[in-house]
C-alpha cells in the first residue's frame, strides 16, 4: 500500500500526533473517580452496555476492520480483575479494551484530555475513563480507584506509550511508571499489540488497513523481587512481547514516520 503521507518526529517519548485540538483542563486533587449512588451506577450501565457498546462494536468492525488473536486468554481471567497494556495508534484505542474484556467492564487510564471536552465529562466517566490527576494530591484517590476496579473484577487498560501515533507499525520506548499498578495490587496483566494488515473482500477498496490486536499470555508480577525491580521486569516482559509481535507480523504501512535530522 502506498504511503499516504510522512510524519516527522523528534522525540519518540513525548511527540503526540493525535491532533484532537482539545483545550486540556486540570484534573483536581478532589476529583471523584468512583460514584457510589445507585442512580449513577444504573445510568452508567445503560450508557456503557446498551448505548455505547453496540456503536463501538460496529465502528470497530466496519471502520477499523478489528480482529482479535488469542482473545481466549481472557477466559482464564474470569472472576479476576486484571490490567491490559497496549501500544497507542488510534484515538479509538480507548474502545478496544471494552470489546476485548466483554462482558467485564473496561476502565481506561487516560490523560486529562479525556475529561476536558465541555459537557461530556460525566458521559466519558460512565464509559470507564480514569484520568490521571494533574495534582500530586489527587494520586491517592486515583490509586484507590484503580484498586477498587481491580477488586470488582474489572479490566483496567493502560497505554504506556501515552501519546497517539496514528497507524504506527512499531513499538515506541516507554517508561515503566504505569507498571507499578499490577505490582501494587498483585493483579495479573495481559499485553496486547495492534498491527495493521491489508483488508480483503469488499473492504479491499478501503485505503486504510485493517487492525489486528494480538494478546499475550497472562503476565504476573514476581513477588520475590523488590517492588521497583518487579515493576521494571514487568515492563520489560510487556515491551518484549509487543516489540516481538510487531516485528514478526507482516504489516501494511499507511503513515510513514521518520525522525527529523538534527
Amino acid at each position: 500500500m502506498k504511503n499516504e503521507r510522512v510524519i516527522y518526529y523528534s522525540d519518540p517519548l513525548h511527540d503526540d500526533f493525535a491532533g484532537n485540538g482539545i483545550n486540556t483542563r486540570q484534573v483536581p486533587g478532589d476529583f471523584c473517580y468512583v460514584h457510589k449512588s445507585l442512580g449513577w451506577r444504573m445510568l452508567s450501565f445503560i450508557v456503557y452496555y446498551i448505548i455505547a457498546f453496540p456503536l463501538v462494536w460496529l465502528t470497530a468492525k466496519l471502520v477499523l476492520g478489528l480482529k482479535f488473536r488469542n482473545r481466549k486468554v481472557m477466559r482464564k481471567l474470569r472472576g479476576q480483575g486484571f490490567f491490559l497494556y497496549g501500544n497507542h495508534t488510534q484515538i479509538l484505542d480507548a474502545y478496544v479494551p471494552s470489546l476485548a474484556a466483554f462482558p467485564k467492564k473496561a476502565y481506561i487510564v487516560a490523560n486529562p484530555d479525556a475529561v476536558s471536552i465541555p459537557g461530556l465529562r460525566h458521559i466519558v466517566m460512565m464509559l470507564g475513563t480514569l484520568p490521571v490527576p494533574s495534582e500530586l494530591s489527587g494520586f491517592r484517590r486515583f490509586m484507590e480507584a484503580i484498586k477498587t476496579r481491580c477488586s470488582q473484577g474489572a479490566c483496567v487498560a493502560v497505554y504506556p506509550e501515552a501519546h497517539i501515533w496514528p497507524w504506527y507499525t512499531g513499538i515506541r520506548p516507554f517508561p515503566d511508571t504505569s507498571f507499578r499498578y499490577p505490582v501494587m495490587t498483585g493483579a495479573p496483566a495481559v499485553a496486547m499489540v495492534t498491527t495493521y494488515r491489508r483488508r480483503r473482500g469488499l473492504f479491499a477498496l478501503c485505503k486504510k488497513p485493517g487492525m489486528t490486536v494480538t494478546f499475550s499470555e497472562i503476565l504476573r508480577p514476581d513477588p520475590a523481587l523488590p517492588p521497583r525491580q518487579a515493576q521494571a521486569e514487568f515492563c520489560r516482559q510487556a515491551f518484549d512481547f509487543m516489540d516481538r509481535s510487531a516485528r514478526s507480523t507482516p504489516q501494511v504501512c499507511y503513515i510513514h514516520y521518520e525522525q527529523k535530522s538534527s
